[in-house]
């Protein structure tokens, strides 16, 4: 099934992103129950759909799942007399609007944001307490759980699942070809993943690379470099996120394998080192990388786009095995909303089967529903089949201070992968004593 593209019925450029709204459409009358008063202030109707009357709400979310949230809001406002208005955050922004927004009260209806940052959202009260409405959702039970235990609090809940983004192993089956690999066999194993790289880098080719590393992304690496490790029967964080376990031996065989790549001619794509994630996914996408880990949302678009064939797998373990990074983000109704049970009639829609169907399965996008993630994507590109069988094998890491351990610019984190693959191998063991540092209670 190819991907299906978006035409906005109305759409206008706005400082700081992109503000979305479609034409209003007849929609149900989705009452809701009684109503329970938000951990934010809000009114929020206890159970049912929530309210679909006209109003307008407002949302954010990053740049990085466009096209997603774009999806999901054009096929709401279709068909609901609610209209969702969307703006579209640069991702490196979006840590200090929330924060500004905050501070003055001024936040949007519905805010989306990186899974792994929403513990530390949750926490500072950004968000109104769902439990009553998401407890009433009929498939509740149906719905992948990190986004929903990220959002949680004290037993309270406050998000669910937005968009659901994995990391996958892909590869250029044409330079695979070239450099005499099988080109529907990609790594399975972590010796294999190099092997391959050095295969294609051996190929000599102006430009053309082996693998390559976002050095500079703490995000990035994380989604890219922890499912080995979780592949490998190993853990990278304790169970309260309060303690990292980096320095462990298949954490060890993931910096040795790169940093084996790095020292082989071609073997890392030039800037691997310095890349800071703002353009990470645009040497494969170009045909210049053999075979890396990558984000699935950014391979959709390829299968028909790219003007080389791509092949898609499980982020293998060390010996075997795969794993994947569940990120994307979580959603939830911000503590400054006034429309908090119209913003439920979206966020009970989005989760509704059919929803899911249409938003996400239709569109080669992995869907948050455990139902439509097994049954809907019949008509689907193989290779997105490929990529939903990792799900099951996932994880998705929550530490309250995992952005600044992990993703924020000159992170501990960052700083060790940096000495791990090109600089002082030596240093990784007080890299590691750095994040623990940081996610100390």
């Amino acid at each position: 099934m190819s991907a299906t593209r978006f035409r906005p019925r109305a759409a206008a450029v706005m400082a700081g992103g992109l503000l979305v709204t479609g034409l209003a459409a007849c929609g149900g009358d989705g009452g809701g129950g009684g109503e329970t008063t938000g951990s934010g202030g809000g009114t929020a109707a206890a159970s049912g759909e929530g309210v679909d009357d006209g109003t307008e709400l407002t949302m954010w979310t990053r740049a990085p799942l466009e096209r997603q949230a774009i999806n999901a809001v054009e096929a709401y406002n279709a068909t609901h007399e609610n209209q969702v208005a969307l703006e579209i955050l640069p991702n490196d922004d979006v840590e200090g609007m929330v924060g500004s927004a905050a501070q003055t009260d001024s936040l949007p209806d519905i805010l989306a944001g990186d899974v792994v940052r929403i513990p530390y959202w949750t926490e500072q009260g950004i968000f109104t307490d769902l439990t009553d409405q998401i407890g009433s959702l009929e498939n509740v039970d149906d719905l992948q759980e990190g986004h929903i235990d990220a959002g949680t609090l004290d037993g309270a809940i406050h998000t669910l699942p937005f968009v659901t983004d994995i990391s996958v192993m892909v590869w250029n089956k044409d330079l695979y070809e070239q450099a005499g690999l099988d080109p529907e066999a990609g790594p399975t194993t972590l010796d294999e993943f190099v092997e391959h790289a050095q295969a294609v880098a051996a190929l000599d080719q102006d430009g053309v690379a082996g693998s390559y590393l976002s050095g500079q992304s703490g995000g990035a690496l994380v989604f890219t470099l922890l499912p080995t490790i979780w592949a490998s029967g190993e853990e990278v964080l304790n169970d309260d996120g309060t303690e990292a376990m980096l320095d462990g031996e298949a954490a060890q065989a993931v910096y040795s394998a790169y940093r084996e790549l790095a020292e082989t001619p071609n073997g890392l794509g030039a800037g691997s080192r310095e890349e800071t994630g703002a353009t990470w996914t645009a040497p494969f996408q170009e045909g210049n990388i053999g075979v890396m880990p990558y984000p699935y949302t950014a391979v959709t678009g390829m299968f028909e786009d790219a003007a080389f064939e791509v092949g898609v797998a499980a982020i293998p373990g060390v010996d075997g095995g795969g794993s994947t990074f569940l990120g994307g983000d979580a959603i939830g109704i911000s503590r400054s909303s006034e429309n908090v049970d119209q913003a439920w009639n979206f966020m009970a829609w989005l989760m509704s089967d059919d929803a899911q169907q249409t938003v996400f399965a239709d569109n080669n996008d992995t869907a948050a529903s455990l139902t439509v993630l097994a049954d809907g994507y019949a008509d689907a590109d193989p290779r997105t089949e490929v990529a939903n069988a990792t799900v099951a094998d996932g994880r998705t890491p929550v530490a309250r201070n995992f952005n600044e351990a992990f993703n924020a610019a000159g992170s501990p984190w960052q700083l060790l992968i940096q000495d791990a693959v090109w600089g002082e191998e030596s240093a990784i063991g007080s890299h590691n004593d750095a994040v623990n540092a940081v996610l100390a209670p």
